[in-house]
């Protein structure tokens, strides 16, 4: 099977690759930004499947680049989707909790109302929405709180900061679930074999880790595994201002992801352990 995956260096392009053999893309090979791009290079490779790992994710930067996020959150992934559905192949694409406006405390459902607090969450939608108006075979993953051993994510800053410092003061009043890189790269692929074998509706999908924590109690369980002692002291959102809004309740119903395909959440604490293990070595 060709599997094409936009994104090569991200986290989960690169625990794709750890994974499959697939043809990843990313700049200077092909220019998302550019119409057409996306759609030359399906139509170049013909593959079986194409994922979208790539995606422009500085949440507070967006603010101030509202049209490049635009183009690569919104476009591109229209853009993959409508070629896909020509092709004739599924397309599978992630997405994310900043779709939603972060309001009470109830899990959220596929298809409940969207509101994204910021430019980032806008454009992530504007994307959803055009890869399901293209009308291929497809499936959106929303997930949240992505963690790895490569790239710059929350775990490797906790443990930078971790050794440098005593005592920290983290939100803890913002509630999602920490999700592995691997974790979703391996949902992605389970979803796409699953499209490409008939099995499966199209659709969105939620797909995040499990127990729901904050970033508090997520801090808490890095310097724990990680034999770091650092004082956490809980803060709320309020007292840590940022130029984009963060949506408080991040908490994601994964339940028709269970159903449709089998895919269960998985435990982050253990993801956690991996991650640290890996980059311990």
């Amino acid at each position: 099977m060709k599997i094409l995956v936009f994104g090569q260096t991200g986290q989960v392009a690169t625990e794709l690759g750890r994974r499959r053999k697939v043809i990843a893309l990313e700049p200077p090979e092909v220019d998302l930004t550019v119409p057409g791009a996306a759609t030359a290079q399906i139509e170049r490779v013909q593959p079986d499947l194409v994922i979208n790992a790539a995606a422009y994710t500085a949440v507070d930067k967006a603010e101030t680049q509202p049209e490049l996020a635009a183009k690569l959150n919104g476009d591109a992934p229209g853009e993959m989707a409508r070629a896909a559905a020509d092709a004739g192949v599924p397309f599978v694409h992630v997405s994310t909790d900043y779709v939603y406006s972060g309001a009470g405390e109830t899990p959220w459902k596929p298809d409940d109302p969207t509101g994204p607090l910021g430019v980032y969450g806008r454009t992530k939608l504007a994307g959803d929405e055009a890869v399901v108006a293209a009308g291929g075979r497809y499936a959106v993953l929303r997930t949240s709180w992505v963690f790895s051993a490569h790239g710059q994510n929350y775990v490797k800053t906790m443990l930078r900061l971790g050794r440098e410092r005593d005592e920290l003061a983290i939100v803890a009043d913002q509630i999602g679930g920490p999700t592995s890189a691997a974790s979703i790269a391996e949902a992605l692929l389970r979803v796409g074999d699953a499209l490409l074998a008939g099995r499966g509706r199209s659709g969105i999908y939620h797909f995040c880790g499990a127990p729901d924590t904050s970033w508090a109690g997520f801090s808490r369980e890095i310097f724990a595994q990680a034999g770091l002692s650092v004082k956490v002291r809980d803060i709320p959102t309020r007292d840590y201002p940022t130029p984009a809004k963060r949506p408080l309740n991040s908490r994601l119903d994964c339940s028709d992801l269970q159903r449709e395909f089998g895919i269960a959440q998985p435990d982050w604490r253990k993801d956690l352990a991996d991650v640290l293990r890996e980059l311990s070595q």
